[in-house]
């Protein structure tokens, strides 16, 4: 990237900033060691649209964004991937006798002459923006399966000649591996499958929660993918009978990456999965997580007290674990010894004494627990609640003045309650010691590059309302003011999709977002659980106490053009 001095020099001349804001912004950037340009960006202090015009302006340089653009394999290739990574420098088309180059930083004048030497032709540079180049990053992937398999074609007899600690460390089988990994995280995977069958491997990423097919690779890769896999995660390589778990870390400039790797034998032979954790990524905030005002308003008010339990419930992989880090990160401060037993420790969160479930030495989360009181907390995190044990020590600690964050596997809020009550414990331990129980899931957010609006026809409706309500839904919709009384059919109200572009892989999505209902438990509905009630009945009484459900929530993303019915229907259909 650009010098700050340099950026500093840039807009002085051009007159973008005032003087003062711009020297304070220089003096913040190196008091917090950051660069100048990230700093601007981050403060919303200038926009990266019109940085980039500026950087093209006061080099005279023409400015592309490749986002769109088809680049020929032949062109591509003429720069290394690893240097097209690590300088952000990418060719992309090519005359007669010149290439053409896109670049964040034209003063890199050393990575420029490399290229020039290595072309053997004269450059035209262009300016391009960081995130134009991402996206044609991605491009040096779309032809691995094809070059995989010349590449499995040469090996297939040589592997069969080496052992595995030799296959392992063979360079091309590193290679492999090393794009795979690569890959995942340029197109934020947050699962790696690699599946063998008889006569095949099949890759696979999880994407926004969804699998999708990446590749197939020969079978003759199988062994060598995962010896390589083993090696990295310091497994043992000759067993292929039990299951075996590990991790290992990949860090560079643009991130820290931590792989979580389970191995686990099937007929073909062992199936790997990697569970990618993103090290580098910041702890959201509450007003992030996607709360609706009065949810928000509630779980600040309820993490503000004391002591007593709060739950959050969902499906796995409904984003349970990341609202807990979020109300763990709101409370952190020196005032407060917060500390969890988690299993496993997904991200390492500063001033928090986090420790590790190990079955293997019987430690578990109740033993866990109970050591962790004798630690003079203050504040205790519990990764999930799943028997009697662990849910009375919990509460035990809710009643004697700590304040317990935990999870719970039920399907909406109202069941929790009946959930620890048939672990075995009492219900008025729960209605005393309950503050407030979070349902949650996971939706796609539709892809901004290519959202379109349109209008639900009758056989989508007829197939919402065997699911939903619809009047309760649009009445809901009109108390919010989101549509009139006037329109009230589902006919008439505007939805939105995304119609699949090259940024959201042609799915139509792009990032996700929580839908949530959020139960105070009030005193009406702690006498229901003392009672024994049923989870329809605790559900009723928390609507009347205006309790948003997940599919009202869901439904007004939908109107907000954040996600789609299709997703609000996926996700809430158990």
């Amino acid at each position: 990237m650009i010098s700050s001095e340099k950026l500093k020099e840039i807009l002085s001349k051009q007159d973008i900033l005032e003087k003062s804001k711009l020297d304070t912004a220089f003096k913040e950037a190196k008091k917090s060691q950051q660069d100048l340009f990230s700093y601007l960006l981050e403060n919303k202090l200038v926009g990266a649209d019109l940085l980039f015009e500026q950087i093209a302006i006061f080099y005279k340089l023409p400015l592309v964004d490749l986002k769109n653009q088809n680049i020929r394999k032949d062109i591509l290739f003429l720069i290394p991937e690893p240097i097209a990574q690590t300088h952000e420098i990418i060719a992309f088309d090519q005359d007669k006798d010149k290439v053409k180059i896109a670049t964040t930083d034209p003063t890199d004048l050393q990575t420029i002459e490399f290229i020039k030497k290595k072309v053997q032709a004269e450059v035209e540079i262009y300016i391009t923006k960081p995130d134009s180049i991402k996206e044609a990053l991605k491009q040096y992937h779309q032809s691995l399966e094809a070059e995989f398999e010349i590449l499995a074609d040469d090996q297939s007899k040589k592997i069969q000649e080496k052992d595995l600690t030799e296959l392992a460390h063979d360079l091309p089988i590193v290679r492999v591996v090393d794009t795979l990994l690569e890959y995942a995280i340029f197109e934020n995977a947050s699962d790696i499958h690699i599946e063998p069958t008889e006569k095949k491997v099949f890759i696979r990423y999880r994407i926004d929660g969804i699998l999708h097919d990446v590749m197939n690779l020969p079978k003759s890769l199988d062994a060598g993918l995962v010896a390589r896999i083993k090696v990295l995660s310091n497994l043992k390589l000759d067993e292929h009978r039990l299951p075996q778990d590990g991790r290992f870390k990949i860090s560079k400039n643009q991130y820290k990456i931590s792989f979580r790797v389970s191995v686990i034998p099937v007929f073909d032979g062992e199936k790997v999965v990697l569970r990618l954790l993103n090290e580098s990524t910041k702890i959201i905030s509450l007003q992030e997580l996607g709360l609706q005002k009065e949810g928000l308003d509630l779980v600040s008010a309820n993490i503000d007290k004391p002591h007593g339990m709060i739950l959050v419930t969902g499906p796995t992989g409904s984003g349970k674990t990341t609202t807990l880090y979020t109300i763990m990160n709101s409370l952190n401060s020196p005032e407060v010894n917060i500390s969890t037993v988690e299993d496993p420790i997904e991200y390492r969160m500063p001033r928090i004494n986090q420790s590790q479930v190990n079955t293997k030495i019987d430690f578990t989360f109740a033993k866990g627990l109970r050591s962790l009181l004798r630690q003079d907390p203050d504040i205790i995190m519990v990764g999930e609640i799943r028997d009697k044990e662990t849910a009375e020590i919990a509460i035990n600690a809710a009643m004697t003045g700590h304040l317990v964050l935990s999870t719970l596997h039920t399907n909406d809020a109202s069941s929790a309650p009946q959930r620890l009550i048939n672990m075995g414990v009492q219900p008025f331990l729960i209605s005393t010691t309950t503050n407030l129980v979070i349902a949650q899931r996971l939706v796609r957010k539709i892809c901004k590059n290519c959202m379109i609006s349109y209008n639900l026809d009758k056989e989508t409706i007829n197939q919402l309302a065997q699911h939903f309500n619809i009047k309760d839904v649009l009445d809901f919709l009109i108390k919010r003011g989101l549509i009139s009384k006037t329109k009230a059919s589902l006919e008439s109200i505007l939805f939105y999709k995304g119609k699949g572009c090259k940024q959201c892989n042609q799915t139509g999505y792009k990032g996700r977002i929580g839908i949530y209902e959020v139960m105070d438990i009030n005193q009406i509905i702690a006498d229901l659980i003392n009672q024994k009630a049923t989870a329809d009945k605790i559900q009723d009484a928390a609507l009347a106490n205006k309790m948003m459900t997940l599919n009202q929530d869901g439904f007004i993303k939908a109107v907000k053009a954040i996600t789609s019915v299709e997703e609000v229907l996926r996700v809430t259909q158990d």
